[in-house]
């Protein structure tokens, strides 16, 4: 395997997280800090160097200050921008994090254009969408967090009522209220949620599922939730890195799919080298389908919002 290099820029919570999750797990070679809080990036990359040294790691953590030493990633995370408060929506978070997104996707493919782009910052889809615009880079190559960690939180949900077994979960749409966990497409130990659960629990698992992020910014009272977020970027990443061509939900621009264009939503992907390689069209109920055109609105709506104050 070749040299792989990967970048975070934004080193609180999630970016750390993201790091060093990534070098316990020899996932890549070398990562990359960037943060404007230069001395606490490198108190950052010291102290995860330090901690991987007890089991040889062979990943290297460098803090960069610079954005041409900030070079020749195969994946830039970004993870910037301001974080939820108690009764703040991603959506209050809009103008702000474009902003930052915006300016900091230019530094980047300065110095790295062929690199894949994984965005974590909120509110999530619309940040995909101004990162698509300032890079102009293809769609394959501008990936959102969202649908990993959605689809995880339905699992842990899940487990709540029925214990520990294998669950898999699949959460479709924008990472919002509006997100649309897929009951039909859920799976525990191989058999369906709906021979498990009855109607008033399912509906409970949903609602608990949309909220899950809300539920921690309510009890942290000064941030959002980090180690859920930072592993599913990580499985991102490592798809990436190692080629997996595995399925993963992700928000990516529709060019046609689902029946919508232009629009940035979370969807199933085919994740590997490319990024996101092939978008997987799955088969919904009416009533999804419903639900994944309010949601298509909802990010509609904070679009619309972004070119009204360009």
């Amino acid at each position: 395997m070749s040299y792989k290099r990967v970048g975070i820029v934004g080193v609180g919570n999630v970016g750390s997280s993201i790091a060093y999750n990534l070098a316990l797990q020899n996932i890549c070679d070398e990562i990359l800090l960037k943060d404007i809080r230069e001395d606490f990036t490198k108190a950052i990359a010291l102290d995860i160097s330090q901690a991987i040294a007890s089991i040889n790691s062979k990943t290297t953590i460098k803090a960069i200050c610079l954005d041409s030493e900030f070079k020749n990633c195969d994946i830039v995370v970004i993870t910037a921008g301001v974080a939820r408060k108690p009764n703040m929506s991603r959506d209050d978070l809009l103008l702000t994090n474009s902003k930052i997104i915006n300016s900091i996707v230019r530094n980047v493919i300065k110095y790295n254009k062929d690199s894949i782009l994984i965005i974590v910052s909120n509110p999530l889809d619309a940040m995909v969408y101004s990162a698509l615009e300032a890079s102009n880079f293809q769609k394959n190559r501008v990936l959102g967090m969202s649908g990993i960690l959605d689809s995880s939180r339905m699992a842990h949900f899940i487990k709540e009522k029925i214990g520990n077994k294998k669950v898999e979960a699949m959460v479709l749409g924008g990472h919002g209220d509006d997100m649309v966990p897929l009951i039909k497409y859920t799976k525990v130990d191989g058999m369906s949620l709906t021979e498990i659960l009855d109607e008033i629990e399912l509906e409970d698992i949903i609602e608990k599922t949309k909220n899950g992020g809300a539920q921690i910014v309510k009890l942290l009272k000064t941030g959002s939730s980090y180690f859920a977020p930072a592993q599913s970027t990580v499985l991102m990443i490592k798809a990436i890195i190692e080629d997996e061509h595995i399925v993963y939900p992700c928000s990516v621009r529709l060019d046609g799919e689902y029946g919508y264009k232009n629009i940035v939503t979370g969807v199933p992907v085919v994740l590997c080298k490319e990024g996101a390689k092939q978008i997987i069209e799955i088969e919904l109920t009416n009533k999804e389908k419903k639900e994944f055109h309010n949601s298509i609105n909802s990010i509609q709506n904070l679009i619309k919002k972004l070119h009204e104050n360009i």
